[in-house]
């Protein structure tokens, strides 16, 4: 009778314990961010959105952790270290840096990068196709012609466009690599001035003001983190200033074609799902988003010497001023 009492006992706690684990389904999801700024965030934000839609909600069976690097190369290493010792099931790495030091920390916990331009040139995967190991995520290599068509159909006389960028940014360096080949292509020169941190953005533009017709500034995070730098010197030397995500007209640019940050987040949040469902990494292909978005901001441009064309305002998605 003891005997089949404890055989009972040790199957009723079995039993019990495979309920708690059941119950226990709580997934942990590290997101790793360089810096803080408006195109960034969207990102975030759509990931954590994403989630919830797919019933991943926060303080229920969801556990996310958010750390921003500040725009520090040495701090995203530490964040990334950091997040491999708590174990989470998915690290989501926003923009290359952070992809760049998340990658280098594990080779163990599936990597989800998003606002990463070139992953092949920043050696995060293989190829898009087949990534490989443990990282894949969305890219947003930029439309650069269609860009340079925005901008020459704005100032269609320009000769030189200027441009500031962060030379120990992997993307950066590769995208005004691009930029250059695409002006050179179209008779056109590219000017450069080079900024390590935000604090070095405004000198740099500066140094553009009496060489440039426009100024085009890329993804570069270092750069956008202070894009209010590069707009006052537009607006003081009347050299307009274009950007290649939406969220710096409304900081004062005078147009952008870009993504929406946000739904690139939304677009990695369902890859993390994914992921947290069962998926590889290593089988799952970089994604990119398609759909482009015009932002144009009149006001703005006047501030900076030019007048936008009705024709240009009338294929915006958004009007910066009409809300």
């Amino acid at each position: 009778m003891a005997k089949t009492f404890l055989r009972i006992l040790a199957s009723t706690l079995l039993l019990t314990g495979f309920g708690l684990a059941q119950a226990d389904e709580t997934k942990t999801v590290a997101i790793t961010q360089i810096v803080e700024h408006p195109a960034l965030d969207a990102v975030h934000q759509g990931v954590k959105d994403e989630l919830a839609e797919r019933g991943y909600n926060e303080g229920d069976n969801l556990e996310l952790m958010h750390e921003s690097a500040q725009g520090n190369s040495a701090i995203a290493s530490q964040i990334a270290r950091k997040f491999v010792g708590d174990q989470p099931d998915v690290i989501v790495a926003i923009a290359t840096p952070s992809a760049q030091t998340a990658a280098a920390a594990t080779r163990n916990i599936p990597v989800v990068f998003s606002a990463v331009t070139d992953p092949v040139a920043a050696k995060l995967v293989k190829s898009l196709e087949a990534p490989g190991a443990n990282i894949t995520g969305v890219s947003d290599m930029l439309p650069l012609d269609r860009h340079l068509d925005m901008v020459l159909r704005v100032v269609p006389d320009a000769k030189t466009v200027g441009t500031v960028y962060n030379p120990g940014e992997a993307n950066a360096v590769a995208l005004v690599e691009l930029l250059e080949e695409r002006l050179e292509a179209r008779g056109l020169k590219l000017e450069k001035a080079a900024a390590t941190k935000t604090s070095e953005v405004l000198g740099a533009a500066r140094s553009l003001s009496d060489k440039v017709d426009a100024i085009y500034l890329t993804t570069d995070n270092t750069v956008i983190s202070a894009a209010e730098a590069v707009i006052s010197v537009g607006e003081r030397a009347k050299i307009p200033v274009f950007a290649a995500d939406t969220a710096t007209v409304e900081r004062g640019a005078v147009a952008a074609m870009g993504f929406n940050y946000y739904d690139l987040g939304r677009q990695t949040g369902a890859m993390v799902a994914r992921i947290l469902e069962g998926a590889a990494t290593a089988d799952m292909p970089v994604e990119t988003l398609d759909k482009l978005e015009l932002y144009v901001n009149p006001a703005a441009a006047e501030k900076m010497g030019i007048t936008l064309s009705d024709e240009l305002i009338s294929e915006a998605s958004k009007v910066v001023g009409n809300d």
